[in-house]
């Protein structure tokens, strides 16, 4: 199952933005901002870009999913880099 990475702690945290900041920026509460860097939670289309428009990237450059490794059968972790996938073993 595809599990989606984002970078808006180490973005927010390299602007020395708050996350209560963000959340006012985009209007929604500071525990969602919370819940997005924990990945307890996936943002709506238009939530992911209101994000990315805040930090001036892409959606693409702030999130991308990854395909965890399947431990009993050995599937290879493959990670979406742009629009082209790099394996891992």
């Amino acid at each position: 199952m595809p599990v989606l990475i984002t970078k808006i702690r180490e973005n927010r945290e390299k602007v020395g933005m708050k996350q209560s900041e963000l959340a006012d920026l985009v209007h929604v509460r500071r525990e969602t901002i919370v819940h997005l860097e924990n990945g307890k939670y996936n943002p709506s289309l238009k939530l992911a870009m209101d994000i990315a428009d805040v930090f001036n990237m892409t959606v693409e450059e702030l999130f991308e999913f990854q395909e965890a490794a399947d431990p009993v059968h050995g599937f290879e972790h493959k990670t979406r880099i742009g629009s082209e996938f790099k394996s891992e073993v």
